[in-house]
């Protein structure tokens, strides 16, 4: 899998230790402010993916936004959408493959490896030990009302996530027509995304390029 390609370069020299240095002239395609200009290292990027792992209770929507625009400043707001969207319609885990795509472009292969690790392996190594304990508490009501109310904070936490990133990012007449499509198909339709993705991915893209051309 490839990296959506940025204006800072992927790979930086050997001096620095195989990390990249993030040029002052990264404020990109986007036109957003340009994230800062400092060394972003394999350890780091593994922080911040054990981060997201971490804090992605329900879903890691909304830790990924905060650690990877917010707290590192590793992508814009633009660029976290488009890294999102594409991990959206490749196969698998969309978060997954961001951190392939954010890695490659920090650290290459090692990078890619390093920020799946870092968002697989402590939720792994939690994840077991919490499933052992649940098929031994599953029939008591507090925990089934437990898991219920973590469920609905997840899922307030991912609109909320969204609704920031929208206000932020200010989307146009063809965006929100498209997010109007993807909730009356998915939330209200209630069809499942490997239906809702073949169709309005091309149909974003036309009408994007047609209303580009006005």
């Amino acid at each position: 899998m490839h990296s959506p390609k940025y204006d800072s370069p992927r790979h930086a020299s050997p001096e620095h230790d195989q990390t990249l240095q993030v040029s002052g002239s990264s404020a990109n395609l986007t036109g957003e402010k340009p994230v800062p200009n400092r060394v972003i290292g394999l350890s780091e990027l593994f922080r911040g993916f054990a981060t997201i792992g971490l804090l992605g209770f329900g879903g890691v929507a909304a830790a990924a936004h905060h650690v990877i625009v917010e707290r590192y400043q590793w992508l814009t707001d633009k660029e976290y959408a488009t890294v999102l969207g594409i991990g959206q319609v490749l196969p698998g885990a969309n978060t997954v493959n961001a951190a392939v795509m954010i890695g490659d472009r920090y650290q290459g292969v090692k990078g890619s490896v390093v920020c799946v690790l870092g968002i697989m392996l402590l939720p792994i190594i939690i994840l077991v030990g919490l499933a052992t304990l649940y098929n031994q508490f599953a029939q008591i009501p507090a925990v089934n009302d437990a898991l219920t109310g973590a469920a609905a904070a997840a899922a307030g936490l991912v609109i909320g996530t969204g609704l920031k990133m929208a206000r932020r990012l200010k989307p146009g007449l063809v965006a929100g027509l498209i997010i109007l499509l993807v909730l009356a198909g998915v939330a209200g339709m209630h069809w499942p995304m490997i239906q809702v993705i073949p169709v309005l991915v091309p149909l974003a893209l036309l009408l994007t390029f047609a209303w580009d051309k006005k």
